[in-house]
C-alpha cells in the first residue's frame, strides 16, 4: 500500500478542519458579522495572495451578489512598493493568510486600518503579525499545512469568509448550508474523477473556467495544476474564454468547467457546447449537456457547492501529480514558502 502524501492527508483532514473552524471560531465569525452590520460599509476590500487571493475572489463574488456592494482586491505593492497612503473610511478590509507573516500583506492591512478601514484577519497561525494588525482576528484553526499546495486552508478561508457574510446579512439559509458543510465535504472525498486522469497525464496544457464563485474555484484549480503537476493550466472566466483563448482549443485539449447551480449555469452550459464543438476533452463539474461529467457532493446552496467541487478536485490533483511522476508534496524540489502565503 502506498504511503499517503502530506497533500493527501491534508485534503482528507478538510472536513474535520472546517468543523473545527465553525465550532471553535464561531464567536469571532458572529462578532465579525455584527461589526459589519454596525459599520454598514460603503464598500469592502480584500488583502491576500496566491490561494488566499482565490478565497478572497470567492468572497468578492459572494459579497457582491448578495449585497450589491463593490469589493476591491488591494495589491500589496500599493504600500510595500509605492508607499501609497490609503483612504478607506467606511470600508471593511479583510485580509486572508495561512501564516499571517508576509511583510507586505501585514503592512497593507496596517495601512488600511490607519486609513480608516475596519479590519479583519482570517489567519491560520494565532497571534501572528497580521492578527495584531486587525481589529478582529478570525482563527482558521486548520492545523499545520506542510505540503507545498495549500488545500485545507483554502477551503477553511472560503468557509470563514462566507460565514462572516452570512452572519452579517443574517442569512439563515446560508448559515444552515455552512453548518452542514463538513458532512458534504466528507462526501466530496469519495467522488471518482479517474476519467480525467489519463487525458491530463499526457496533456501539455489545459483550461479551467467558471463564472462568479465558480470562477474563483476554477482559478484555484488552475494554480494547483501548475503547482503540483508542473502542468501549464490557465483559468478564464466563462465570459472571457470565448474572446481569444478558445482559439487554442483543439482536438483532445482538456478543459474543466465548474458549473455552479446558480444564475450563471445556463451561460456556462452554452460555453460547454462551444468548447465541445471546438474539440475540447471537456470535464464538467455540475450539470452540463456535453462532455464527461465529474461527480461532486451537492450541498443545496450555490455558495457552498463550489467548495465541495474544489475538494474533489484536490483529490484528483494529488493523484494526477503522482501519475505524472511528481511528488505532490514537493514537485521539482519546491519548498513551501510559508512566509508569503
Amino acid at each position: 500500500m502506498q504511503t499517503p502524501t502530506l497533500m493527501q492527508r491534508e485534503v482528507e483532514e478538510t472536513p474535520e478542519a472546517v468543523a473545527r473552524l465553525l465550532a471553535q471560531s464561531g464567536d469571532q465569525l458572529q462578532e465579525a458579522g455584527r461589526l459589519l452590520r454596525d459599520l454598514d460599509p460603503r464598500s469592502l476590500a480584500t488583502i491576500a495572495r496566491g490561494s488566499s487571493d482565490h478565497a478572497a475572489t470567492f468572497f468578492k463574488y459572494a459579497t457582491e451578489i448578495t449585497t450589491g456592494l463593490p469589493l476591491a482586491s488591494l495589491g500589496p505593492s500599493l504600500v510595500s512598493v509605492y508607499g501609497t497612503p490609503l483612504r478607506l473610511a467606511g470600508v471593511a478590509a479583510v485580509a486572508i493568510s495561512q501564516s499571517g507573516r508576509s511583510p507586505d500583506i501585514v503592512a497593507l492591512l496596517e495601512a488600511a486600518r490607519a486609513g480608516g478601514a475596519r479590519t479583519f484577519a482570517l489567519v491560520n497561525v494565532p497571534d501572528s503579525p497580521l492578527s495584531k494588525a486587525a481589529n478582529l482576528e478570525i482563527p482558521l484553526r486548520v492545523g499545520p499545512e506542510l505540503s507545498v499546495a495549500a488545500t485545507k486552508s483554502f477551503v477553511a478561508s472560503a468557509v470563514a469568509a462566507i460565514a462572516v457574510l452570512a452572519h452579517w446579512r443574517e442569512d439563515a439559509a446560508l448559515l444552515a448550508a455552512i453548518e452542514a458543510l463538513p458532512d458534504r465535504l466528507a462526501e466530496a472525498l469519495d467522488t471518482d474523477w479517474s476519467a480525467a486522469l489519463e487525458p491530463c497525464r499526457t496533456a501539455t496544457s489545459l483550461y479551467t473556467t467558471g463564472r462568479g464563485p465558480g470562477f474563483a474555484i476554477a482559478s484555484e484549480a488552475a494554480l494547483k495544476m501548475k503547482e503540483t503537476s508542473i502542468l501549464h493550466a490557465e483559468c478564464f472566466s466563462g465570459a472571457e474564454i470565448v474572446h481569444g483563448p478558445v482559439s487554442l482549443v483543439g482536438e483532445g485539449f482538456p478543459a474543466f468547467a465548474f458549473l455552479v447551480d446558480d444564475a450563471a449555469r445556463p451561460g456556462m452550459q452554452d460555453l460547454c457546447r462551444r468548447l465541445d464543438g471546438a474539440g475540447a476533452r471537456l470535464f464538467a463539474i455540475g450539470e452540463s449537456p456535453v462532455g464527461t461529467r465529474l461527480p461532486h457532493a451537492e450541498t443545496g446552496h450555490p455558495l457552498t457547492e463550489p467548495l465541495s467541487m474544489i475538494l474533489s478536485f484536490y483529490r484528483f490533483a494529488e493523484a494526477l501529480s503522482r501519475a505524472r511522476g511528481h511528488d505532490p508534496d514537493n514537485p521539482r524540489g519546491l519548498r513551501k514558502v510559508t512566509e508569503t502565503v
